[in-house]
């Protein structure tokens, strides 16, 4: 193979060129979002190669992260090409314009060209919108992948609101009406939308107090970003409390927090995550708060006040994703999630926060202290949950105690997955209700089940 610098891949003969190769990693991203870049090769191609030491790779990590701004955090390791031993770089990056010891340069050809005040401003303003989209690149996953039961209702409702007008007539001609593929390749943004088995999940935790020391239950939530979204706000009904009104002829159970500021926070959270950070989204469940995490930054420059007020137009980091939410109406409008949570919040009272975080967005709904003469209905599914989970957690912790006696909290949290406050708000309960022993010291005592009939 005959490597050739163009405007994604950049040769080095050595890291006494590392000046240059940040200036060139920030033009590449500046233009295309992503490049490569070779130490060990020379720009005519001729590969020469390098010493390369741990020391070295580190330098050459730090110099890239440290003098980029915003930071990126290339992939750097050691390779080896035609038996001589050379770097390769990889860098990706959404948020132009990237400068450089400074200064910012566009990539032309196989040139680094500094930009001039009016294309660096050009580049500012177009800052929200990212020249290069995860949701756009071409996905592993085939036809075969998507799920048709999952892209026939999408189609039904979509149909049913009037946003597609589209006669079912398989999954390749959908994904074409929707932008979805490139030639005959599925992009990503179909593969989260319409395959189940994909990259995105959420944690879903209930905690026993107000902090996360020790929690209830934990749950992996996975499927197409439709299942995501009925399993989160299941997740989060099942497990909140329900009033109880009574009228003239019926009951109405109401739920703490209002459905339509549920909803919204949650579809917004999946709409505009940021798919390419590995990192999953979040619900928490506290006991005097409800928290919805998404690892995506909020537009530069902006606050949550501005797109409250309606002030502001709607910024989407996903835009094919959020064109689908749109069209089967789990998003009524674009850029008014904001205000429909805070207006629905404000409705009944319920205080809600927005947070913008440096490792995404957060919305937290506070949850009401009832009052004492208003019916409260603790919901029974949210009862057998919590009680089933504790149970399963209690039978696996006494299945490893009979195992090994001597086991240890530290190894009983990390068979269980659980933290040393959870195994210790097990075992004291365990204790309590007289179906364990301690035998000797914390350290070198060993535990004991007691049996029913010998309590």
């Amino acid at each position: 193979m005959k490597y050739s610098e163009s405007e994604t891949l950049e040769l080095k003969k050595s890291t006494a060129e590392l000046r240059e190769a940040v200036v060139s990693i920030a033009a590449i991203l500046n233009k295309h979002g992503r490049g490569t870049l070779y130490f060990g090769v020379k720009n005519n191609g001729e590969i020469v190669g390098l010493c390369i030491t741990e020391k070295t790779l580190r330098d050459v990590a730090h110099a890239i992260s440290e003098n980029i701004e915003p930071r990126v955090y290339p992939e750097v390791v050691r390779c080896t090409l035609r038996g001589r031993p050379c770097i390769r770089v990889k860098f990706t990056g959404q948020d132009a314009p990237y400068l450089a010891y400074g200064r910012a340069y566009i990539r032309v050809a196989d040139e680094d060209r500094q930009l001039s005040a009016r294309e660096l401003e050009k580049l500012f303003l177009n800052r929200g919108h990212a020249l290069h989209r995860w949701e756009d690149e071409i996905s592993r996953r085939g036809l075969p992948d998507l799920d048709e039961t999952t892209v026939r209702s999408f189609v039904r409702r979509a149909n049913l609101a009037r946003r597609l007008g589209l006669a079912y007539s398989g999954v390749r001609q959908t994904m074409v009406k929707l932008g979805l593929m490139e030639g005959r390749r599925l992009r990503k943004a179909a593969e989260v939308l319409f395959c189940s088995d994909n990259s995105v999940e959420i944690q879903a935790a209930v905690f026993a107090g107000t902090d996360k020391h020790t929690f209830l239950d934990l749950k992996q939530l996975r499927g197409t970003l439709f299942d995501l979204l009925e399993k989160s706000e299941t997740y989060v009904k099942e497990h909140i409390d329900w009033t109880v009104e009574f009228g003239r002829l019926e009951r109405k159970e109401i739920p703490e927090i209002p459905s339509e500021a549920l909803r919204e926070a949650l579809v917004n959270s999946l709409c505009h995550r940021d798919f390419a950070n590995p990192k999953g989204n979040e619900i928490a469940i506290f006991r005097d708060r409800v928290e919805i995490y998404n690892p995506g930054k909020f537009p530069e420059g902006y606050t949550p006040a501005d797109f409250i007020s309606g002030a502001e137009r709607s910024i989407l980091r996903n835009p094919l994703i959020a064109d689908a939410l749109f069209k089967s109406r789990d998003i009524e409008r674009w850029g008014s999630g904001l205000k429909r949570i805070a207006d629905a919040c404000a409705e009944r009272g319920i205080d809600v926060g927005f947070r913008v975080l440096k490792s995404g967005f957060l919305v937290v709904f506070h949850r009401p202290v009832p009052s004492s003469d208003t019916p409260r209905r603790v919901d029974e599914t949210t009862q057998k949950t919590t009680q089933k989970t504790t149970q399963k957690t209690t039978q696996k912790m006494l299945d490893h105690i009979a195992r090994n006696p001597c086991i240890s909290r530290r190894e009983l949290a990390q068979l269980l997955g659980i933290t040393a406050d959870g195994v210790k708000y097990h075992l004291d309960r365990l204790r309590r209700t007289g179906r364990l022993l301690r035998i000797g010291p914390d350290r070198g005592g060993r535990w004991r089940i007691v049996k029913a009939g010998r309590r």
